[in-house]
This record gives C-alpha cells, sequence and structure tokens, in this order.
C-alpha cells in the first residue's frame, strides 16, 4: 500500500510539473503553436513599399519580388518555427511580404544605389522571419547526399553567409545579344536568366513538382539549365525583379494589364523626328 501511495503522489507531482512547464512557456510565448502563429504573421507581413525606380532599371539595395513569369510562382524561402532550417520554393502568392520579397545586394558590401549590369555579380537576401539576421540564396554543386528533394538537381537553399556560393549575375534571354549586352543596365520588370556564378547553373521554377511546406503545397527551386533544342534557355530559367507601381493602385507592375493594340492609349513603337 505504501509503494501504490509513493507510486501515485509521484504522478501528481509530474502533473504539477508539467503544468508548471506549460504555464511558464505559454507566458513566455514558447508554446509551439504560438511560435508558428508568430513566425507565419511574420512571413505573411506585407512589404511596406517596393521601389519604384524613375530611370526603370535595377538598383543595388532595391527590394524585389522575384518572378518567373511563364510559371505564376514567386520565390519564397520556407521556415519551420524553430527557424533552424530555410530553403527555397516556389508560391503563388500574388502581393509583395516578406517571404517573397529579396534584396539586391553587392558582393563588395558598397550597397549604395549603383544600377546593377549584366554580368555584374550580386546577392539575393532576405530577412523574412527575423528582423536583424539576413538570409541569402545560395547554391551549390549537386552531390549524392546533397540535391534539390524532387527533382534531384542542383539545390538552392538560404544561409546567413555570404560567399561565393550566393554570388548571382544577370543574362539576357536571347543568347544572341548576351556578349554585347554584357556590362549593359539590368531593365526592371523585364526577362532575366539568373545563373550562380560558381557553378554557372541557371536558376529554374518547377511547377510540376511540388513540396509540402508551412504554408501548404508551393513549387520546387532548383539551380538547373533547361535548353530546347535550340541550345536557348526555356521558360522555366526565365525570371523578372518586379519592382513597385508608381501608379499606387496595385503593389507591383504585375498588376498592370497591357493595353489592347486597338485602343488609344497603347503606345506602339515608332520612330522620332527632329524637327530642329
Amino acid at each position: 500500500a505504501l509503494g501504490s501511495k509513493a507510486h501515485w503522489n509521484e504522478d501528481i507531482y509530474l502533473e504539477e510539473e508539467r503544468l508548471k512547464d506549460f504555464i511558464r512557456k505559454r507566458d513566455e510565448g514558447e508554446l509551439l503553436i504560438q511560435r508558428s502563429r508568430r513566425l507565419k504573421k511574420t512571413l505573411l507581413r506585407p512589404t511596406r513599399t517596393l521601389p519604384c525606380p524613375k530611370d526603370g532599371y535595377v538598383h543595388y539595395s532595391d527590394k524585389v519580388m522575384l518572378v518567373n513569369p511563364d510559371y505564376p510562382e514567386k520565390e519564397a524561402d520556407v521556415m519551420t518555427p524553430d527557424e533552424i532550417h530555410a530553403h527555397l520554393c516556389g508560391t503563388s502568392y500574388p502581393v509583395p511580404v516578406s517571404r517573397n520579397t529579396f534584396t539586391i545586394l553587392s558582393m563588395d558590401g558598397n550597397n549604395t544605389r549603383r544600377v546593377l549590369r549584366y554580368g555584374q555579380d550580386f546577392c539575393l537576401g532576405i530577412t523574412a522571419g527575423s528582423e536583424n539576421k539576413m538570409l541569402y540564396l545560395s547554391s551549390d554543386h549537386r552531390t549524392f547526399l546533397k540535391s534539390a528533394q524532387r527533382s534531384w538537381l542542383q539545390e538552392v537553399y538560404l544561409t546567413d553567409e555570404v560567399s561565393y556560393r550566393s554570388c548571382w549575375q544577370a543574362a539576357l534571354p536571347d543568347p544572341q545579344l548576351r556578349l554585347e549586352s554584357e556590362g549593359c543596365p539590368v531593365p526592371a520588370n523585364a526577362r532575366v536568366i539568373i545563373t550562380h556564378s560558381h557553378t554557372n547553373r541557371r536558376l529554374a521554377a518547377h511547377r510540376h513538382l511540388f513540396l509540402r511546406t508551412y504554408f501548404g503545397k508551393e513549387a520546387e527551386v532548383a539551380a538547373h539549365t533547361h535548353l530546347d533544342p535550340h541550345r536557348v534557355e526555356k521558360p522555366r530559367n526565365h525570371w523578372m525583379l518586379v519592382t513597385g507601381n508608381p501608379r499606387g493602385d496595385s503593389p507591383t507592375m504585375l498588376d498592370l494589364h497591357r493595353p489592347l493594340a486597338g485602343d488609344t492609349r497603347a503606345v506602339e513603337p515608332c520612330t522620332s523626328l527632329n524637327t530642329q
């Protein structure tokens, strides 16, 4: 009888300790559901305002959305509630929020508003899930133990270390014009090819391959060059650095509808004559 009573008292003490631990975590906001809600609120917090470049070009320190135009998925980071691991995926969230807004950064640390040019190295940084910690879009050669989850191609991930693995370059989609366009400014909201400098692989959106994430089912993003029979990159390698809309009636330039050719508001290419 004494042994049964001691065991019963031990169970009561354990329940009291569990309750105290639960109350302490609840008061400190450390319960898993509290952390998950806090993380989701942070990642889905709307971006204040995307820049509207007056010259029409992308600049260092600009905040942009990385969009694959033929596959309506914006690149976004995915973080666990513990914020231990982070990887890339494609999401169809239509507005700029913390988890799909990237910052164009210089490799040399000089992030003044210089114009980004074709062939220049740059980083893509994001602060989603952490206000004081920047994560950088990175990649490295595929190995047997390290590859994309679904396609088994070269993995793209986020890391807090800046290195040669987080170095990227922009190029024109037309390979016949790339050499002569090198050094020219990169236009905003136009199609570009984003290449990983270290491995020479193109950033790709795999809409047909899905990952189950904290936010549901989203597309895989990897680093791989998809070529057609003419040795030209396929649309899944095409990206746009999307900026804000200067009109203010929509958050990004993606929401603008192109006028019809017969519309008087449509501006057609023409030759400008100088009468002076």
